[in-house]
């Protein structure tokens, strides 16, 4: 029995931008969910600077849900097998979020640096971060697998 090696995918230079541009197009609408998500829970939270992480961690969850689930379909049209992918994702924010919760969690009770200018910071580093996870590792050599669903017109 012979094993078949994948090859590795390569893009064109006009390719790899397409994917960034809609990464980024898709990562800006899981901002703006994230950020609304975030000022509403903190404001209920009355900004207080203890209870950061209570209002940054569940809005990085819906990002997160939200981002994974149109860049899958749209930016990298991955037919990959979707738990498999959501691991390897879940792999990354298992790294990612406490990281990103105990030095934001530093930053604003200890420091006392702004909380919305710590949560615009953690969500530009998990934006870099991300994407290039997700497209050399979650979707590595799976990157426009997707078959798409042609609509037959019958006359």
């Amino acid at each position: 029995m012979t094993e078949k090696k994948k090859e590795r995918q390569t893009f064109t230079k006009q390719e790899n931008w397409w994917h960034f541009i809609k990464f980024t197009g898709f990562s800006i609408s899981a901002g703006l969910i994230q950020a609304v998500s975030f000022t509403i829970i903190f404001k209920l939270l009355n900004e207080t600077k203890e209870y950061w992480w209570y209002a940054y961690l569940p809005a990085l969850v819906l990002s997160v849900i939200w981002n994974f689930t149109w860049n899958r379909k749209f930016t990298f049209k991955s037919a990959a097998n979707i738990p498999l992918a959501m691991m390897k994702v879940t792999f990354y924010y298992l790294i990612f979020t406490p990281i990103s919760v105990f030095g934001g969690d530093y930053l604003v009770d200890i420091l006392l640096w702004n909380g919305y200018l710590v949560t615009g910071g953690m969500m530009v580093l998990n934006f870099i971060t991300e994407f290039l996870f997700t497209k050399f590792v979650v979707y590595k050599n799976q990157i426009n697998t997707a078959i798409e669903k042609e609509t037959i017109i019958e006359e």
